[in-house]
C-alpha cells in the first residue's frame, strides 16, 4: 500500500515542488512525473481535464514516486469522493471562504467517524485485492482548501482552525481579483505580500502547511524561502508553450531573422 510521500516530506520539515496538469493526457502526466516534482496535481477546475482523463493521468504516474493530487472543480462531496476513489492522495478545493465550507470539505474527504465519505475506493482497493486503504485513508489523504478571496482572508483564522485541514493553497490571481488588483501569479504588490506573510504565520501556529501557485521557478524558490511548503510552477501547457517559444526564438536569433 502506498502512503502519502508529500505528507511525509512536510512532516520532515521539507518544502515540495508541485507539477500541474491542465492537458488531459496520460503521456503528458507520465512526462511530468519524471521531471523531479514531489507531487503532481490534475486540474479539474480550470484545466482541460475530466474524470476519465484524471484516471489516465494517475495510471501514467503510478510507477513514479510522486504524490497524486487533484484540484476539484468545486467543493462538492460527489466529485471529491470520486477523485479520492480514483487514486488521489490529496484534494485541493477552490473558493473556500468560510469555516462551514472548510468543514464540509473535510467531511467529504474523511471516512466515518471523522467524515461522511462513502466507502468504495475502487482504484486504491487494487481491484479486489485485499487492502488496508480504509484504515489509513483518514490519516494519509491531504485536505487542502484554497484561500483566494478577500472573504477567505477575513475568515482566515476560523478556516484554519477547522480540524482535519492539512494545509492551504493560495490562488494568487483570484485573490488579487477580489482585492481589486490585477489578477496574475507572481505578485510584488505589498498588500499581497503582506497577506502571504500572514498566511504563513497563521499556518505555522497550527502546524499546517501553506502552498501557492507560481508562474516561474525564481518566484517559487522565493516563496519557499518566505515559508511556503508547496510551490507549483505554472502548468504543463504553460511550460510547454514557454519552452517552445524560446526554442523558436532561439533559432531565429541565431540566423539573424528579425521576425
Amino acid at each position: 500500500m502506498s502512503t502519502n510521500q508529500l505528507k511525509a516530506r512536510w512532516k520532515a520539515g521539507k518544502a515540495a515542488v508541485n507539477g500541474w496538469l491542465a492537458i488531459p493526457s496520460g503521456f503528458s502526466a507520465e512526462v511530468m512525473a519524471q521531471c523531479g516534482f514531489d507531487s503532481v496535481t490534475v486540474d479539474m477546475q480550470h484545466g482541460v481535464q475530466d474524470y476519465q482523463s484524471m484516471i489516465q493521468c494517475f495510471q501514467a504516474m503510478d510507477k513514479h514516486p510522486v504524490t497524486k493530487l487533484v484540484r476539484v472543480p468545486w467543493n462538492e462531496p460527489g466529485i471529491i469522493g470520486k477523485a479520492l476513489d480514483g487514486g488521489a492522495w490529496g484534494i485541493i478545493a477552490p473558493m473556500i471562504n468560510s469555516r462551514e465550507q472548510a468543514e464540509a470539505m473535510v467531511s467529504a474527504c474523511r471516512y466515518p467517524p471523522h467524515g461522511t465519505r462513502s466507502n468504495g475506493p475502487i482504484r486504491h482497493a487494487s481491484y479486489g485485492v485485499p487492502s488496508d486503504y480504509q484504515k489509513i485513508a483518514n490519516d494519509e489523504v491531504l485536505v487542502i482548501p484554497m484561500i483566494e478571496t478577500k472573504q477567505a482572508i477575513d475568515n482566515l483564522e476560523s478556516i484554519l482552525d477547522v480540524p482535519g485541514i492539512d494545509g492551504i493553497y493560495v490562488g494568487p490571481s483570484d485573490l488579487a481579483f477580489s482585492l481589486g488588483l490585477t489578477p496574475k501569479l507572481d505578485h510584488e504588490d505589498p498588500t499581497i505580500l503582506k497577506i502571504y506573510e500572514r498566511l504563513i504565520a497563521e499556518c505555522g501556529k497550527r502546524g499546517i502547511y501553506a502552498g501557492i501557485h507560481c508562474g516561474s521557478p525564481d518566484y517559487a524558490a522565493r516563496m519557499i524561502q518566505m515559508g511556503f511548503r508547496l510551490t507549483t510552477i505554472a502548468n504543463d501547457a504553460g511550460l510547454m508553450a514557454k519552452a517552445s517559444l524560446e526554442a523558436v526564438a532561439g533559432v531565429w536569433k541565431v540566423v539573424g531573422d528579425k521576425r
